[in-house]
């Protein structure tokens, strides 16, 4: 797993990670105590480092940590929830 913290970027509405100069996001919007999963967006020079999977189960123990229930949009979030199906007790 990558070392990067995960920063929540309120201003742009990102959970962001910079990886060797390159940010990956997801893409949020917050209504309340929940939390819609737009987009994640990795870098094609962060391809294939298991990039996506790190800044998503970063973003889901963040969300949980602060009490916040999810509403996966991203395609990918969506596939991670079924290969991870620990994580689908943080879902709307």
């Amino acid at each position: 797993m990558h070392d990067e913290p995960l920063i929540n970027n309120q201003a742009i509405h990102n959970f962001e990670m910079v990886v060797d100069g390159h940010r990956a996001f997801i893409d949020y919007q917050q209504k309340g105590d929940k939390v819609f999963l737009m987009h994640t967006e990795v870098p094609v020079e962060l391809e294939g480092r298991g990039v996506a999977s790190t800044i998503v189960e970063k973003t889901l123990k963040y969300l949980e940590a602060n009490n916040l229930k999810i509403v996966p949009y991203c395609a990918y979030i969506k596939v991670f929830l079924k290969r991870h199906p620990e994580w689908e007790r943080l879902v709307v």
